[in-house]
């Protein structure tokens, strides 16, 4: 049976373009109350007028994943309104410059791994009551998989730390919930994307809506 989400709080970071983008419309659409993080607030208004015109509904939150003040803070609001997170799907991400392993910059490192490792252990830590407290929690995290390929050091290490993580909360978390995943998306034309490969050609990748479409289909 198809999980419901008619009527459940998903919470989605990095709602502001790409697949998150496309996770949180498609949420709204089957029913959920989307509550969008993001930096970019023009963005994320954007999310709210597609999801209100199609009947759906959605809070914007406009924060750093980066900053524990942040995310307690909206882990707060969202306790104090509805007590729970039913759906979280983590897609947040930083993609810096590539580089030969022996020339990357200090501070390329510590922003990559402030937002693709440190934050995703933030957001377990702090959204993890949160989907304790809903009757089925589910967790979704977004993985990269290119560790060990050339010129990916910083990319591919972060997103190894970040997958780990998961990897290990989702053993502790099989008998007693919530139920805790990871989904490998197939190459879309993101930004993100177009920052490591630009120029290629992109016809032949996958929309942001069909691998929506298909993470959900997880749930």
């Amino acid at each position: 049976m198809a999980y419901d989400l008619t009527d459940k709080i998903a919470l989605v970071t990095g709602a502001s373009r790409g697949l998150g983008f496309a996770v949180a419309e498609a949420l709204a659409e089957r029913g959920a109350h989307v509550i969008a993080l993001a930096r970019t607030v023009g963005a994320l208004e954007e999310l709210d007028d597609r999801i209100k015109a199609k009947g759906g509904s959605a809070t914007l939150a406009p924060i750093d994943l980066t900053k524990d003040e942040a995310v307690a803070g909206i882990c707060r609001a969202i306790y104090d309104r509805w007590g729970r997170i039913d759906v979280l799907v983590h897609t947040a991400v930083h993609a810096p410059s590539l580089s030969p392993a022996d020339h990357a910059a200090a501070k390329d490192f510590t922003k990559t791994f402030a937002t693709n490792a440190e934050a995703t252990l933030r957001v377990i830590r702090m959204v993890a009551p949160l989907l304790q407290a809903a009757k089925n929690g589910r967790a979704v995290f977004c993985d990269d998989p290119c560790d060990g390929d050339k010129f990916f050091a910083l990319y591919g290490a972060s997103k190894a730390a970040a997958r780990a993580m998961v990897q290990s909360w989702a053993a502790e978390t099989a008998r007693t919930g919530p139920n805790v995943s990871l989904f490998t998306p197939n190459p879309m034309p993101t930004a993100t994307r177009a920052r490591f490969f630009p120029g290629e050609d992109r016809s032949g990748l996958a929309s942001p809506d069909e691998e929506a479409a298909r993470l959900l289909d997880t749930l």
